[in-house]
C-alpha cells in the first residue's frame, strides 16, 4: 500500500492498478514542477527533487504520474488526458500539463470577452479530455454581469459560466465546489485575473499578481513556471503562465464537440460529407435562415474546423501523399487539354 499522503494528490485505485502493471518494486510519485533535468515529485516521503536521467517517453510533465526505483524515474503512467496546444515556432506540439479534469477558462470582464477565444480554449480542454468552465473574473468592474454570461453562452451554448470578484469574495465558494477533489488548471491571457483565483483558492499567497495596463487591460507574465498545489478542500490545481496563442493541433472531433448545436444541425444534412456551403438539403443553411444559429457562430466554426483539419493533414504524411498524387493528376490532365 501506498503512504495515504499521496491520496492528496489525486493518487486512487485506479493509478494503483496501472503502477501494479510494472515491475515489483517501484513507487509512485507526481509530477509538481519541471525544472528542465530535473522534477519536483510527490512521493510518500514527501516532495523530493529527482534527476531526469535516461530519456522517458513520453517525457513527463506537470501532473503525470511517474514510477520512481530509488528516486529515479523509470516509467510515466499512462495518462487519464493530456492539455496540449500547437508548439508557437514550428509543427510540434506544446505540453501544458498532464491528467486534468477541470479547465478554467479565466477572462476578465475589464477587457473584451472574446469569443474567439473561449472556443479555442474550449477546444483545447476538450481535446484533453477535460471539462472547460468560463470563469469572469473581477465582477466589481461590471454593472451587469447576466449580460456577459449572455454573451458568453451565446457564443459557446452549454458552456457553464461562473462570476467571481475575489476582492468582494464573490463567488469563490460556488468555483471551489466545482474543482474539490479534482485536478484543475487554468488558460487565460497575462492580466485576466488567474494569479488571483490561485491565491483564493489556495487561501495563500501562492502566486504573484501584476499591475494591468490602463490603456488595453493586459498584463505582464507574473506566473513563469508551471507548477501543481494541493487545495485546502481537496484536489489538486497546476498553475500556468498565461498564454498569448491557442494553437489547436488535429483533433477534429474536439472542435465537433465545442460546436454541438452545429453538429446536431449537420446531422439532418442531406449529405453526409456536406461542408455547409452551398450543398442541397443543406440543415444548417436553413438554421441560419431562421435563427438557430448565427453567421459568427458558423464562422468560428469554420475557422477551427479549417485550422484542425490543416494540422490532421500536416501531421499524416499519407494524406499528404494521396493529395500531392491528385494534384500531380490534376496538373497532367490539365496539360493534356492544353494539348488538345
Amino acid at each position: 500500500m501506498t503512504d495515504g499522503s499521496l491520496a492528496s494528490y489525486g493518487w486512487d485505485e485506479v493509478w494503483a492498478a496501472r503502477l501494479a502493471e510494472l515491475p515489483d518494486g517501484l513507487v509512485p510519485g507526481r509530477v509538481v514542477r519541471h525544472d528542465g533535468s530535473g522534477l519536483l515529485v510527490s512521493s510518500a516521503d514527501g516532495v523530493v527533487a529527482v534527476p531526469l536521467g535516461p530519456r522517458l517517453d513520453p517525457e513527463p510533465v506537470v501532473g503525470d504520474w511517474v514510477a520512481l526505483d530509488r528516486d529515479h524515474p523509470v516509467a510515466v503512467l499512462p495518462r487519464r488526458s493530456l492539455l496540449r496546444r500547437r508548439a508557437a515556432i514550428g509543427e510540434g506540439q506544446q505540453s501544458l500539463a498532464a491528467n486534468i479534469d477541470v479547465v478554467l477558462l479565466v477572462c476578465g470582464v475589464d477587457r473584451p470577452v472574446k469569443a474567439g477565444r473561449i472556443q479555442r480554449s474550449a477546444t483545447l480542454a476538450r481535446d484533453a479530455g477535460a471539462e472547460p468552465v468560463v470563469v469572469l473574473t473581477k465582477a466589481a468592474l461590471t454593472d451587469d454581469p447576466e449580460a456577459l454570461i449572455r454573451t458568453v453562452t451565446e457564443a459557446q451554448p452549454g458552456i457553464d459560466v461562473l462570476v467571481v470578484s475575489v476582492k468582494e469574495g464573490r463567488g469563490l465558494d460556488e468555483l471551489r465546489a466545482r474543482v474539490e477533489g479534482r485536478t484543475v488548471t487554468l488558460l487565460g491571457e497575462s492580466g485576466a485575473g488567474k494569479s488571483s483565483i490561485v491565491n483564493a483558492l489556495l487561501g495563500r499567497e501562492a502566486a504573484s499578481t501584476g499591475r494591468v495596463r490602463t490603456g488595453d487591460a493586459k498584463g505582464r507574465h507574473t506566473t513563469t513556471t508551471r507548477e501543481l498545489h494541493v487545495l485546502p478542500g481537496g484536489g489538486v490545481l497546476v498553475d500556468t503562465p498565461g498564454i498569448r496563442a491557442v494553437g489547436l493541433l488535429d483533433d477534429v472531433e474536439a472542435v465537433t464537440e465545442t460546436f454541438a448545436d452545429v453538429d446536431e444541425v449537420a446531422d439532418g444534412c442531406r449529405f453526409t460529407d456536406c461542408r455547409h456551403e452551398g450543398e442541397p438539403g443543406c440543415q444548417v443553411a436553413e438554421a441560419l435562415a431562421d435563427g438557430r444559429l448565427t453567421e459568427a457562430r458558423m464562422a468560428g466554426w469554420r475557422g477551427l474546423r479549417d485550422e484542425a483539419e490543416a494540422a490532421a493533414f500536416r501531421a499524416s504524411p499519407q494524406e499528404q501523399k494521396r493529395r500531392e498524387k491528385g494534384s500531380t493528376r490534376h496538373s497532367r490532365d490539365a496539360s493534356r487539354r492544353k494539348r488538345r
